[in-house]
């Protein structure tokens, strides 16, 4: 099939910087038109490659694209999920060629979506494609794409919930991640969930002249910053009690293999010109933004913050908050204990409230499964290295909603790089990374069938 590979990826690539000119960006009700015919566009691809069954489905929102190919009810039945909206281009002035007008430059693909999600959907049509005109599909294939994702996904739990029996299978595979680099693979096996909080600290009725009322009564905002810089200790461990009661530890032998990764910490601090960086004492920087919960400040604010000067004394002091949460970490939970210790550290002379906004499941796949298994033997057939298992950061809260609803586990098999710039101006996937996930994918379907 390598041939196959190298006689069409000049058509692959055209293809998919068709879908790129599509500016399906779901965040903005005035592209919605676009929103559909990228639906129609991934259809129809999925048509032509092979699947005997393809349906766009109506949602409340943006719909859904469904498709199968089931050969063998005794064989493995694979679900994979992808998403075809992307986020907005802006600032459009930062771009350096238009957004939706993709270009290739260097050996990499530069538009919005490229890397994130349709430059990696189209891998698993065009390796699907390959697999049905050569006669290999070695499992029961089926595939769920939906419009929604770049804005929460809203409408896709209904659609699970309500489509349990069409999305029944034996494993999930996303490809909506990355890797360490294009001759360092990786697999990521774990994400970590979040609770994002909102805080409000009222002192008085109303703004006060700092001059008639300063130095006898609180102001919320000096109060509010002496309440965060309490939710953390010299050693950079949060305070919050009971936070870290349930926290699963990472295995020595599991840490080992992270360490493997090659990570320089000059070159990490240049990239975004730290001077130094920082962290809960006895882990590494990899760490930090892995397997280790964590509690930010995303947004202060309050008083008055226009141009000039204004001597008031503000009624109210506003934080945004969020808490990234690792396997055990409940969010709600989480929150709850948030809020009762925010609470109890506020001075009496104010008023506190906590609205908790929303959160997500942390994830981690058993990578002694047969579906790891495939997913290591695959990367290490094509790359010619065994990947390394790596945990990611952030949070993907349709991976445990999955796991909930559908009752199986979901493989992050992605083939981005972190340097894509998704959802910054820019964005772009290189086209050897493009190219070796059409190679790879099919192997994880016959390692998988040969391993069950």
């Amino acid at each position: 099939m390598q041939n196959y590979i190298q006689e069409n990826q000049d058509r692959f690539v055209a293809e998919l910087m068709d879908w790129l000119r599509i500016p399906s960006i779901s965040t903005d009700k005035n592209f919605k038109n676009d929103v559909l015919r990228a639906a129609e566009f991934v259809a129809e691809k999925l048509r032509l490659a092979g699947a005997d069954k393809v349906e766009i489905c109506p949602t409340a929102g943006n719909p859904i694209v469904y498709a199968e190919k089931m050969i063998d009810p005794k064989l493995p039945t694979v679900l994979y999920y992808g998403h075809y909206d992307v986020q907005p281009a802006d600032p459009l002035e930062l771009w350096t060629s238009p957004p939706f007008e993709p270009q290739i430059k260097n050996e990499t693909i530069y538009a919005r979506g490229a890397s994130d999600d349709k430059g990696q959907v189209y891998m698993h049509i065009k390796a699907f494609e390959m697999m049905v005109k050569h006669q290999k599909v070695a499992c029961n294939m089926k595939f769920m794409i939906e419009g929604e994702e770049e804005i929460g996904s809203e409408h896709l739990t209904p659609f699970v919930k309500e489509n349990k029996e069409k999305l029944k299978s034996d494993v999930i595979l996303i490809s909506d991640t990355n890797m360490l680099a294009s001759d360092c693979p990786s697999i990521t096996v774990g994400l970590r969930g979040l609770a994002y909080v909102e805080v409000e600290v009222t002192g008085t009725n109303r703004d006060l002249h700092s001059g008639l009322y300063g130095g006898a009564v609180v102001n919320p905002i000096n109060a509010l910053a002496a309440m965060i810089a309490k939710l953390k200790d010299d050693k950079n461990r949060i305070t919050v009690p009971n936070f870290y009661d349930k926290v699963l530890e990472v295995s020595p032998a599991e840490r080992l293999a992270m360490s493997k990764a090659p990570f320089d910490e000059n070159i990490y601090k240049n990239d975004i010109s730290a001077p130094e960086l920082s962290g809960e004492i006895g882990f590494s920087a990899l760490e930090h933004v892995s397997i280790r919960p964590t509690l930010d400040v995303n947004g202060i604010w309050g008083g008055y913050t226009g141009e000039g000067a204004k001597t008031v004394i503000a009624a109210k002091a506003y934080a945004k908050i969020s808490m990234r949460l690792v396997p055990n970490q409940e969010p709600n939970e989480i929150a709850n204990l948030f809020k009762k210790y925010f609470e109890s550290i506020a001075p009496k002379s104010v008023n506190v409230q906590v609205h908790f906004h929303h959160g997500g499941q942390p994830y981690v796949t058993d990578t002694q499964s047969v579906a790891y298994q495939a997913a290591e033997k695959a990367v290490e057939r094509t790359f010619g290295k065994k990947p390394i298992p790596m945990r990611g950061g952030g949070s993907i809260p349709i991976v445990a909603m999955f796991k909930q609803e559908l009752q199986r586990d979901s493989i992050l098999m992605g083939f981005g790089l972190d340097s894509d710039a998704i959802h910054s101006p820019n964005e772009h996937f290189g086209i050897f990374n493009f190219l070796k996930g059409i190679e790879t994918i099919p192997y994880f379907y016959q390692y998988l069938a040969e391993m069950s």
